[in-house]
Parts: structure tokens; sequence; C-alpha cells
């Protein structure tokens, strides 16, 4: 009797302690503790659904930012572009009206949802279209292959968010929520795919960007249904059922490709890991070095390049043969070495003479040229005097008045055209005796008849000038 009656003491302080404990727990953990008035809860995420007045062109240079942040590789661009982005509003309201059954709220969400997307995808293919920065970065690869682990990231996120919508001190959980489910990068790199007609980049951050909005949407609804907010419409069982299934599969057939994407993440990772392993542990020679190793896992390839003495080709039948003893099976690998590392001095040498040999006949011929260079002017200078020598006898010829001649070529400074300098013959004639008007014509026309030069000048000193010019010399 007494051991029974101690027996339940000890069961009744027990049960004391763990309701006490649970006590602790419940006030500790409880979500209604500091939560809002469900009115401002109401206000708050119907609020951030519309999408008008200042919001669209927030949201225009939020997507300029994120691109040029993805573009040049900038984290922090990219971080600030995702703290002003409002694509969080009505991604929220649609879960939100999920879970208080507001099938018109539900409708406006997806509505301004899709305008959103919309302007968000030709903001950001514009400005890849026009940037001249084509290449592709690593933050737009990371956005192109979503796997279970970006689910489980936008699930907690979602739920950290709607927990934080929900309270009456608005803390930095939003904007946290907002760079952690990164809602902006997956449509500006969607954005350059489209630019580039990259359809593996569009569709893969397409997908990011569905997994982002569902399970925001999810986690919004599963926790306004824990907090119990008052439903706006009346919904029988049905109808509450036949939501649930259609939100269950909404999220099996976003999250499973991505479980498939994860795995093969993960078999690629195991295999990079098994070949660095095998690669460091077989590829020990003694005169023979890994230059360099390079890991494709989709087409299990290992591809390496050695450099010393070369490996045989029974060692490296051998070490094709270890493969799958070390996890790797269906692999192969790809050796590039010398087939031999003797130093050919003679081939070494006649290299040498022949860059030599090439060198000396570059110089030799450009020294030809100059020589020619100077003979072709030597003998245009040659035939110069002799032509010049044969118009001053055919000029002392035909004009009998002519005391002094002199003929040559020089430049000459047309009016037409002030910054360009013509070469022409010029003829300077002194007279004793002054020439007609026609006389002076004629002989012009000669001249460049004779000369083939239609520039050519003749400069005529008249004869009382020669006159007096003798009379002062005599003076002299």
């Amino acid at each position: 009797m007494t051991v029974h009656l101690t027996l339940m003491v000890t069961r009744s302080n027990t049960l004391i302690i763990l309701a006490r404990i649970r006590s602790v727990f419940a006030k500790r953990f409880s979500l209604h503790v500091d939560k809002a008035n469900d009115d401002k809860i109401d206000a708050y995420l119907r609020g951030g659904v519309e999408l008008t007045g200042a919001t669209p062109w927030i949201l225009m240079f939020a997507i300029f930012i994120a691109s040029v942040g993805l573009n040049v590789n900038s984290t922090a661009v990219i971080i600030g572009a995702m703290l002003i982005s409002p694509l969080m509003g009505p991604i929220m309201g649609i879960g939100y009206g999920v879970g208080i059954y507001d099938f018109p709220l539900i409708k406006r969400s997806f509505v301004n949802l899709g305008i959103a997307t919309a302007i968000s995808l030709l903001t950001s293919t514009f400005y890849f279209l026009v940037s001249p920065l084509s290449e592709a970065q690593s933050e737009l690869f990371a956005r192109t292959t979503p796997t279970i682990w970006d689910v489980l990231i936008v699930l907690f996120g979602g739920l950290a968010g709607i927990v934080g919508a929900t309270r009456k001190e608005k803390s930095n959980v939003i904007p946290g929520v907002a760079i952690a489910t990164a809602l902006m990068p997956p449509l500006c790199t969607a954005g350059f795919g489209l630019a580039h007609g990259n359809w593996g980049f569009f569709f893969g951050a397409a997908y990011l960007f569905s997994i982002n909005c569902v399970f925001i949407a999810v986690s919004t609804a599963v926790v306004i249904s824990f907090l119990s907010l008052p439903h706006r419409n009346f919904v029988d069982k049905k109808i509450e059922r036949r939501v649930k299934k259609i939100l269950l599969l909404t999220v099996a057939m976003t999250a499973l490709p991505s479980f498939y994407l994860a795995y093969q993440l993960v078999g690629d990772e195991f295999f990079k890991n098994h070949a660095r392993a095998f690669v460091k542990r077989e590829f020990q020679f003694k005169n023979t070095h890994v230059a360099d190793v390079s890991i494709m896992p989709t087409e299990r390839r290992i591809e390496m390049t050695l450099i010393g003495e070369p490996v045989d080709q029974s060692t490296l039948d051998l070490l094709n043969v270890k493969l799958a003893e070390a996890g790797l099976q269906g692999a192969s690998i790809k050796i590039h070495q010398s087939t031999d590392n003797k130093i050919d001095l003679a081939s070494i040498k006649e290299g040498i003479l022949g860059d030599l040999y090439q060198r000396s006949m570059q110089t030799i011929n450009e020294q030809d040229k100059t020589i020619q260079k100077l003979q072709r002017q030597l003998s245009e200078s040659d035939e110069s005097v002799t032509v010049y020598t044969d118009i001053l006898h055919e000029l002392q010829a035909q004009y009998q008045q002519i005391k002094r001649a002199t003929v040559g070529r020089g430049q000459v400074l047309s009016e037409t055209s002030s910054s360009e300098l013509k070469q022409a013959y010029i003829l300077f004639v002194s007279l004793s005796q002054a020439l007609s008007t026609e006389d002076k014509n004629r002989l012009t026309r000669w001249f460049r008849a004779r000369t083939k030069d239609d520039d050519a000048q003749v400069v005529i000193e008249a004869a009382s000038t020669v006159t007096s010019r003798s009379r002062s010399r005599a003076r002299k």
C-alpha cells in the first residue's frame, strides 16, 4: 500500500514538472504573445499586394540595379537590389489569401505578381541587350541550377518572413528574408537568357523563381492557418479539402525537380572528391609530376597533363583498372604527356640557325628595297636633268629674246586648296625684249604640253626690269 502511494505521488510530481516545462516552452515559443492585431496584419499584407504608383518604378529601378550587379559580378550590388525590391508583397498576398480562403485576394495577387514578373523580365532583357558585357559571370551561373537546398532556404525564409510580418513591432526580418530568398536575381538571369538566346539560363532561372514564389506563399499560408486568422468567406469542408490538395500538389510538382537536380549535384561532388583523392594517391612517380587536373563529372572523365618522364602505357592501363576500386565506376582517364623528354640539341641548333637565317634574309631584303628606291630616285634625277636641258635648248631656239631661263619642279600652293601643296614644273624666263600677250600664252601652252603638266607655271621677267637691273650692276 505504501509503495503504491509512493508511486502515485512520484507520478503526480512528474506530471506537474512536465506541465510546468510545457508551460514555459509554450510561453517562450508562442506566436500569439507579440502578435499584431488581426486587422493590422490584414491591412499590412493586403497593402503589399498592390502594384500602383511608385511601386512599379521602384521595381524597375531594382531590376536595373540587380542586372548591373549580375553583369559585373558584384554581390553587394545584388544584395542592395534585393533590399528595395517590392516583389515579396504579391507572393505573400497569395499565401495570405490561401490561408484565409479569400479567393478575390488570391486572384488579385496573382495578377499583380504576373504584371511584376513581366515588368522585371522586360527590364532585365532590355538591359542585357544594350549592355556591352555579354559574358556570363558566376553570379549568373549560380541562379541556373536550383536544388532542394534552394527549396529549404526559401521555405524557412518564407516562414521567418510571415512571422515577422505578423508582429506588433516590425524588425529587420523582411529585408533579411528578401536577401535570403533572392527573388530579383532569378528574374534578371532569365532576362539574360532571353537577351542572348540562352534557354538553359532562362528555364533554370525561371524554375528558381517559381520555387521562391511557391514556397514563400506556402510558408505564409501555413503560418496564417496556425495563427487562426479569421476567414473572409464561409468555406465548406469540400472546398477546404480541395484547396489543400491543390496546395500539396503544387508544392510536390515544384519541389520534385529540385530533388533530382540536388541528386545530380551531390553525385558530381562525390565524383570530384573521389577523383581528386585517386589522382593524389595513384599519381606518385619519381620523375613525373602532375601539372594540371581537369575533372568532368557529366562526362565521367579525368583529364591530366604530366611533365617529366613519360608514363608507359601498361601503367596507364593499370590505373584505368583501379578506377572502379576507387569508387569511379565508368570513369576514364585522359593523359597529356610528352613522348620523349630528352633534349634534342641538334634540333635546337637547327632552330636557332634557321631563325638567324630568316632574320638575316629579312634585313637583306629591306636593304635591297632601300637601294632600289635610291636607284630609282637617282635615275629620275638624271632623266630630269636631260629633260630640263632639252627644254632649255628648245626654248632658246624658239625665242631669241630670252637672255636667261631656269626650269625645275617645285611646290605650288593653290588658292582653291590652301591645305594641299602640289608639285609642278616651273619656268623662269628673263627677256631682253618684251613678248606680246599672244606669245606669252603660246609659251605657257607649249611648256605645259612639253612637260605634260597642266599645273606647270611660266614666270616672265619684263624687259624693263632686266634693263634696270643691268644698269644697277654697272654702277656698282
